[in-house]
């Protein structure tokens, strides 16, 4: 298969322990195992009990070097775009026979009702924004921007 299977894991928006966000930036090119580990984002705010975890090669980087800082976006922007965003993969993901499943593996539980804070909102948006540029998808008719 010459296509990367994206791997999501934003399950539910787990309700976890609350923990503090600390990236690791080493990267070892030569063990892909230690790769995806450095490749996974684990966002949980203080403030809320929610969490979201992606897994995807190559999204801390383009999240370090390439996405709008933090507070660049407002949070209301940024839930509405999310509740745009995840409307689309839902629907996506419920189609298996129209759209690629190995890209829409699993649903997104996400409610607009919810404040789930700054941090799980730019992580949502910002994973979005890479989803649609590395895998030529365009979830809505907005243009993803950088």
């Amino acid at each position: 298969m010459n296509k990367i299977v994206p791997i999501i894991l934003v399950l539910s928006l787990l309700i976890a322990s609350c923990k503090s966000y600390t990236p690791e930036q080493t990267i070892n090119h030569g063990n892909e195992n230690a790769l995806v580990e450095n490749d996974t984002v684990s966002i949980s705010s203080d403030e809320t009990d929610y969490e979201i975890v992606i897994i995807e090669p190559g999204f801390n980087v383009w999240l370090i070097s390439t996405a709008r800082p933090r507070g660049y976006y407002t949070q209301n922007w940024l839930e509405e775009r999310n509740r745009l965003y995840v409307q689309a993969w839902n629907q996506r993901n419920m189609q298996p026979g129209v759209f690629d499943q190995n890209l829409y593996m699993l649903r997104i539980d996400y409610d607009a009702r919810t404040d789930y804070g700054y941090e799980v909102n730019y992580l949502l948006y910002n994973y979005f924004v890479y989803f649609q540029l590395k895998y030529n998808q365009q979830l809505t008719s907005l243009i993803p921007r950088i």
